[in-house]
């Protein structure tokens, strides 16, 4: 492991809004903001999550332009998640936390109580088509997803991938749930908004190889 990594980790262990804990420990004593997350953030706002939020540019992007509400990312590498962290502190930003653990474990950190209405999504691995399970849009993860999300709750997809984004059409249609919006090419196909205005790390890469970028959202 490089050094830089070794400081970021410890960095991490000192951000009162960064969230850590041993797999044994969820197990034995649980998650003590399960259900009462409205007590770390002092309010009861809507909370949004960004899963496998990598550098946090979404978690942060839209903490800053939605400050009345409440936005966690969560990834199990803590040196990425760091960048946002640390932005986090330096900015005081009272809206913002974030979970090192993986995406699997996220019924032991959240349960509607938690008031969640929105879970993005933004660049995860596609996986091949042996691996379908451990797609984040999977029915595995989707159904951990209706455990938390309240009614009505919407979840969003980006992606530079063709295999993954037509595979969640398909999920989103065995499910169901209604699509709100489906776009090929987001930046042809929308004007400038939040969809296009945050960019995450992975997204500025594929946009300079010439990729499209495709985006979805839908209601449970």
């Amino acid at each position: 492991m490089g050094k830089n990594k070794h400081l970021r980790f410890a960095e991490n262990r000192t951000f009162a809004h960064v969230f850590q804990p041993a797999y044994h420990q969820l197990i034995n004593e649980g998650f003590p903001l399960k259900g009462a997350w409205h007590t770390f953030f002092d309010n009861k706002q809507p909370v949004t999550l960004e899963l496998g939020c990598g550098k946090a540019e979404y978690t942060i992007g839209l903490a800053l332009m939605y400050p009345q509400r409440n936005f966690i990312g969560m990834d199990v590498k803590g040196a990425r998640f760091w960048k946002g962290a640390r932005y986090a502190q330096d900015h005081q930003m009272q809206n913002v936390a974030f979970i090192r653990s993986r995406i699997d474990q996220i019924n032991h950190f959240f349960c509607t109580e938690d008031t969640i209405n929105e879970i993005w999504i933004t660049f995860p691995d596609p996986q091949p088509q042996s691996r379908v399970s451990k797609r984040l849009t999977s029915p595995r993860f989707i159904n951990r997803y209706l455990k938390i999300l309240k009614p009505q709750g919407l979840i969003h997809l980006k992606t530079d991938d063709d295999d993954l984004f037509n595979y969640t059409l398909e999920i989103v249609k065995s499910f169901n749930f209604k699509l709100l919006e489906c776009n090929y090419d987001v930046y042809k196909e929308r004007g400038d908004d939040i969809i296009t205005q945050v960019q995450t790390f992975y997204e500025k890469m594929w946009l300079s190889q010439g990729k499209t970028i495709k985006y979805l959202a839908f209601q449970i």
